[in-house]
C-alpha cells in the first residue's frame, strides 16, 4: 500500500463515494451532467403538465409544472417569472418547476399566454 500512494494513486478508501465515469469527479460533484442539463436546447412547441401532490412534503400542498427542458437558465427564468406572477414561493426541481400552494388555474393561464401546450 505505501507503494501505491508514493505512486499518487489510492487503492481503496470509505470516504470518497461514486466517481463519475464520464469526467472522473465525485457524482455530488459531477460536471458532465451539469453541462449536459444546461445545454438542452429548447423546442418550438413546448408542452407543459400541471399536477398538485401533497405527498411526502408533510402535507403541504404544492403545484408542479413538469415535462419543461431541462435547461438550466430556462427553468430559473421561468420559475422566478411564475413566483412573482402568482405571488407564492417556489424552486426548480429535476426538469420541474415547484410553486407553493394549490395554483394550478392561475399557471395554466400563463402558461397558455406563453404559448405552452398545458396538460393536466
Amino acid at each position: 500500500m505505501v507503494a501505491d500512494r508514493a505512486k499518487g494513486r489510492l487503492v481503496y478508501s470509505t470516504g470518497v463515494g461514486s466517481i463519475c465515469p464520464g469526467c472522473g469527479w465525485l457524482e455530488r460533484d459531477c460536471k458532465c451532467s451539469r453541462n449536459a442539463a444546461a445545454k438542452e436546447s429548447i423546442p418550438n412547441r413546448l408542452v407543459a403538465t400541471l399536477r398538485m401532490e401533497k405527498k411526502g412534503r408533510g402535507g403541504k400542498t404544492v403545484t408542479v409544472v413538469d415535462g419543461l427542458p431541462r435547461n438550466a437558465s430556462f427553468l430559473k427564468d421561468l420559475c422566478q417569472e411564475l413566483k412573482r406572477a402568482c405571488g407564492t414561493g417556489g424552486a426548480v426541481g429535476d426538469g420541474a418547476v415547484e410553486l407553493q400552494g394549490d395554483l394550478r388555474e392561475r399557471v395554466r393561464e400563463l402558461l397558455l399566454k406563453k404559448k405552452f401546450v398545458v396538460k393536466g
